[in-house]
Formats: C-alpha cells, structure tokens, sequence
C-alpha cells in the first residue's frame, strides 16, 4: 500500500480511539511500524483518576476551593440554556429579524429566565428542588460528590414538604397560581350600575407561595 492510503487507515483508528498522542507511527510506501510514546503514557499517568483546574487568578483573590466551585457553576449555565431554549422561555423560533428587534426580543428571554430564576429560588421549599443547596454548597467540600440534603430527600420520598403541602415542580406550581382569577361584580340599581372587583379567595398552597414570593396581599 502506498504511504497516503496507510495514512488514512491509521488516521481513522486514531480519531477512534482519541490516542495519537501516546504512539508514534512510522509510515512510508509499503511500510508501516508503531511504538509507545513512554513519556505521554507517563504524563497521562500521573492524572489517572483525577482532573486539574488551572486558573490566571492569584491565590489572593481565588482560593483552590473557590475555583473549583466557580467550574463546577457552569452546570448552571448549562441549565440556564436548556430553559432558554426548552418550553420554559421558548427563546426560539424568533419571528422578528430586525437589527432592533432581535436583541430586543433576546433581552426580553432573559429578563423573563431572571425573574423565573428568582421565582424558583424564593419557592424552593414547596418545590422538588433542594433549598439548602445554596448554603450547603459554600459550606461543603467541593471536590467530593454532592449528596441531597434531608429536608429535599424528605421532599422526594413523601412528596410532601414538612408543612404538609403537597410538592410540586415549577411548572404545576405555576399552573395551581394560575386559577386564581379576578372578578368584576356589577350591582344592578336604578341609577348607573356600579361595578367592583374582587379575587378569589387563594387555597392554603397559593397563600404559601405568594407569602414565599412576598406579594402576598
């Protein structure tokens, strides 16, 4: 085989198996040998089993710990993107494209994720997610796995928080808020009729959740 039809087939195994970098290859017309690069199966060796955050910042300013809680905060911004992009925001399709209209149409995508963002914080307690989280994880060590706390393990395996309500995902919670409604009464008199307006009495669960989010009237 010539030296370029060898060279595609090795290419193929390499981009398989993603270690290139621990062989080197000798190719030539009718010719093919391989060794193992002992100083990059050494490297690799010294890592095994671990991984290694690397940052510009000074000791000073960005503690070990510190860093290591910053990277594994980008698992929030990869939710932040599912819930721009899923039936949470709905981000796209985008219908507008203007020059003006697209980034207005984008500020208004966050500004809506920032509020819901706010909104799952302050109901975390009627809701399947965990609500010590935020002091657990500044407390915690960051480098080990992360385990639920009792009061969200609790939650999960009764479906209830310790007030009795019934737990809910945001989406539910949202959906209960929702039937609440506000009515327009008109007394029938002789002269013009008056109108008033009134809301519906909240159940104890939409009292609970307004009170959390602080609009409660």
């Amino acid at each position: 085989m010539k030296a370029s039809e060898i060279g595609l087939k090795a290419g193929k195994v390499q981009g398989r198996y993603k270690e290139s970098k621990h062989f080197r290859l000798t190719i030539e017309d009718g010719r093919f040998q391989w060794e193992r690069n002992a100083d990059t199966i050494w490297q690799e060796a010294q890592l095994d089993g671990i991984y290694v955050i690397r940052t510009s910042e000074t000791k000073d300013r960005l503690t070990a710990e510190e860093t290591v809680r910053r990277y594994k905060s980008l698992s929030q911004v990869e939710q932040t993107f599912r819930a721009m992009k899923g039936l949470d925001v709905l981000v796209r399709p985008i219908r507008h494209r203007t020059q003006e209209r697209v980034p207005a149409h984008i500020f208004l995508c966050m500004l809506a994720y920032y509020v819901q963002w706010h909104m799952r914080r302050a109901l975390a307690p009627i809701l399947f997610e965990d609500h010590e989280l935020p002091a657990r994880r500044r407390r915690r060590d960051p480098v080990l796995a992360a385990e639920a706390s009792e009061a969200a393990k609790g939650k999960k395996a009764s479906h209830r928080t310790p007030d009795g309500f019934v737990v809910h995902s945001f989406a539910t919670l949202l959906s209960e808020l929702s039937c609440r409604a506000r009515i327009t009464c008109r007394m029938i008199s002789d002269a013009a009729d008056p109108t008033f307006r009134r809301m519906t009495k909240p159940t104890s669960l939409q009292a609970k959740a307004l009170e959390l989010l602080g609009v409660f009237p």
